[in-house]
């Protein structure tokens, strides 16, 4: 699965969120500044070569839908995350947010009970 750009992510969360929908009701849902009408359709056929959506006639326009879906992707982005930035090891990953302050001692009580709950 090949990473997105973020203009490309972007676009995938708008598609996700909706479901399916045309270029136009694509636009509605980006967030400001919103691009251009012509970058959006690129955009989505950048997505179309590279598998991340499908598209079908529908009268006159195309309506486009995921092909990858949120978590397989979430799924993938995040193993190569850690494996390139915290050399494939969750703990210094959450070593990285504690000593960042980004995570809180209630937050770190939460996954640990998370972890416990799923080991069951």
């Amino acid at each position: 699965m090949e990473k997105l750009t973020q203009q490309e992510e972007e676009l995938m969360q708008v598609i996700w969120n909706l479901q399916e929908g045309n270029v136009k009701a694509f636009l509605e849902q980006m967030p400001d500044p919103k691009p251009p009408y012509t970058t959006l359709a690129s955009t989505i056929k950048n997505l179309e070569k590279k598998a991340y959506v499908t598209s079908r006639l529908f009268g006159n326009t195309y309506l486009y839908k995921a092909v990858v879906q949120a978590e397989e992707y979430k799924q993938q982005f995040m193993q190569g995350f850690v494996q390139n930035y915290f050399n494939n090891s969750y703990k210094e990953m959450v070593n990285f947010f504690v000593s960042q302050k980004k995570l809180k001692p209630k937050e770190l009580e939460e996954i640990i009970a998370l972890i416990e709950e799923n080991n069951k």
